[in-house]
């Protein structure tokens, strides 16, 4: 089997197959992984905290890499590339969203730190009530099999099937193509680190993995302006509308004729196909506040730091390390596009009648690996495209391991030995494994994986977002407003899920399409940039009102959860934890940020 396997890998990769300096980096880069999965273990002690949280002790690089590198996955290399190649830099807003992790240093990291919680909703119970708690995790649950577990997944599918497209496995009369073997191997090759070393291993990784895929990214995008004839030979190919995160409200043209519900059915202010800039202006800053700041995949993180100084250096490091997607996948997806518009061998199947095709343009960013790379780089590029399979999904593995064992098993068996919850986290790590994998052909049918991403997300942040800023923010709210604004946001957000989903589609009887002008037909059609911002006002507003009508909570359960109810001491410690050089770094990503906005405005 393995001499088959290395033998469709150097087919796949084209007539300039692999040499021997790229599997000695393809080696080196798992010899590396096992070394350091084999140091978390011995360093690993059987507690709930050493698991789950690394016993609290990780430095601040290490927290900033781990961060980025959960974030920066498998959707990023194939959905976020792909998005580049059919949109241009409308994704960007996402990817500059750098600034939610200074919120995340400066605002919230000192109610996490006090509280010293290990997860979110744990947080909230103590905040709100244990009733909140309990439905926060049903709802990460379900989000992270809507999106990190499954999606994650079926991204490694996607590079394996471009990588290996003559990978064949046959059992019993049932044949696996490359896409379902791909699948599995990420999981099992990431499951095993995850689940044997917990935090630490899957941090310790990441750090590894952060280096190895910033710099093979970057080299894709090298090798591809070169191929290309140059940055302005790119903007010349793709033109201004695809370097501009700014459109018009009203298309050019259009002002006197143009109307609300018209093109491409779709209600909107203005039909930039997918990504209407009002909804972006509004909606992005929700889901990533809510994604940066409350979310248990990214704040785990921060949670494993001794103390508030480090958590919060490593989610300013991790700030400067986001400002690099727009450039190592988005521009990537770009150049694949550019070269695929000139007629360059390998791409051109990507357009029909010079547009780009979603689905196949999923593909970018391998086929990028396979078509401008020389021999000698493109080892650590396939290893930098393992990395990010990889570190994604044990990010997710471990933060839906936590979420269960902590916040539900825990409470359930209040009892239970150390020893047992290290087990039952394992035990839910293989669980969320393998209901992610009958989640896959739903994605499949999906318009695009990194839209299909930020759909769900902006469909189920919105309610996460409100009970946990107002809750910091305004401490009159109580655990009556919390639990109405959760119950009610999610309900809104799943309405919109199920309508959306081709599956429920065809099992309700419209095959092809709701009836124009019905319900269903209008929830299906308003963008969910817009969609997602009614979640958020109607959550906002429901636990304000349940709150002012019900009794105030207790000094004693929100005294230090709140800037109201900090104490002087709380508060000194807090400005004894940073310094002068933290404020300029802040201050620096915040002017990258601006600079990046200014210069994509077509």
């Amino acid at each position: 089997m393995f001499p088959r396997i290395t033998d469709l890998v150097l087919a796949s990769l084209g007539e300039s197959s692999l040499g021997g300096l790229d599997w000695g980096v393809i080696g080196l880069y798992f010899l590396a992984l096992l070394g350091l999965t084999w140091y978390s273990v011995m360093k690993n002690r059987d507690t709930a905290d050493d698991y789950f949280l690394a016993g609290r002790n990780l430095g601040w690089f290490v927290v900033a890499a781990s961060i980025f590198s959960s974030n920066i996955g498998s959707e990023h290399l194939v959905g976020l590339a792909g998005s580049g190649c059919t949109d241009g830099v409308a994704m960007a807003h996402y990817e500059l969203h750098a600034w939610c992790l200074l919120v995340l240093a400066w605002v919230m990291i000192p109610f996490y730190a006090r509280s010293m919680v290990y997860t979110m909703p744990e947080f909230l119970e103590k905040r709100f009530t244990p009733a909140a708690r309990w439905v926060l995790s049903t709802i990460s649950l379900v989000a992270y099999v809507l999106t990190k577990l499954a999606v994650g997944i079926f991204a490694g599918g996607i590079v394996f099937q471009v990588l290996l497209p003559e990978l064949r496995l046959n059992l019993g009369g049932f044949e696996l193509d490359s896409f379902w073997i791909g699948s599995v191997a990420v999981v099992l090759m990431t499951g095993l680190y995850t689940v044997i070393g917990g935090l630490r291993a899957v941090a310790y990784t990441d750090t590894l993995q952060t280096i190895i895929f910033i710099a093979g990214s970057a080299m894709v995008t090298v090798f591809g302006l070169i191929q290309l004839g140059g940055w302005q030979q790119l903007r010349d190919v793709c033109g201004s509308d695809m370097f501009n995160l700014w459109k018009p409200l009203v298309p050019e043209g259009m002002e006197a004729t143009w109307a609300p519900v018209k093109e491409s059915h779709r209600i909107a202010w203005y039909f930039n196909d997918k990504f209407p800039w009002l909804g972006m202006l509004f909606c992005a800053p929700i889901v990533g506040l809510w994604y940066w700041c409350t979310d248990q995949y990214i704040v785990q993180r921060a949670l494993a730091a001794p103390n508030e100084r480090v958590a919060r250096r490593g989610s300013i490091c991790a700030a400067f390390m986001k400002l690099l997607p727009v450039f190592v996948f988005i521009i990537p997806g770009m150049i694949c596009f550019a070269l695929a518009k000139t007629g360059t061998a390998g791409l051109s199947d990507l357009l029909v009648d010079g547009k780009p095709v979603a689905d196949k343009c999923q593909a970018a960013f391998p086929l990028m690996v396979k078509t401008v790379l020389p021999v000698g780089m493109r080892g650590l590029v396939v290893a930098g495209l393992l990395s990010a399979l990889m570190s994604s999904l044990a990010g997710a593995f471990n933060a839906s391991s936590t979420l269960f064992t902590m916040d539900l098993y825990q409470k359930l068996r209040p009892g239970a030995s150390q020893h047992q919850l290290v087990w039952v986290g394992r035990l839910a790590t293989t669980i969320m494994v393998l209901i992610a994998l009958a989640w896959i052909p739903v994605i499949r049918g999906q318009r695009g994986l990194y839209f299909y991403l930020q759909a769900v997300q902006g469909y189920l942040a919105p309610p996460i977002f409100v009970v946990f800023f107002f809750g910091v923010f305004m401490k009159r709210l109580n655990g009556k407003g919390c639990l109405a604004a959760l119950i009610v946001g999610f309900i809104l957000g799943v309405f919109r899920l199920a309508v959306d989903t081709p599956v429920l589609l065809k099992l309700s009887g419209y095959e092809n399409g709701y009836p124009e002008g019905s319900l269903f037909w209008i929830v299906n059609n308003i963008y969910f940039q817009y969609y997602s911002l009614g979640i958020f006002l109607i959550s906002a507003a429901v636990m304000i009102v349940v709150s002012y009508l019900t009794e105030p909570p207790s000094w004693e359960r929100i005294q230090g959860l709140t800037y109201g109810t900090a104490t002087e001491e709380q508060r000194r410690r807090t400005r004894e934890s940073w310094t002068w050089a933290d404020v300029a770094a802040s201050a620096l990503v915040l002017v990258c940020i601006a600079a990046a906005y200014l210069y994509f405005t077509g």
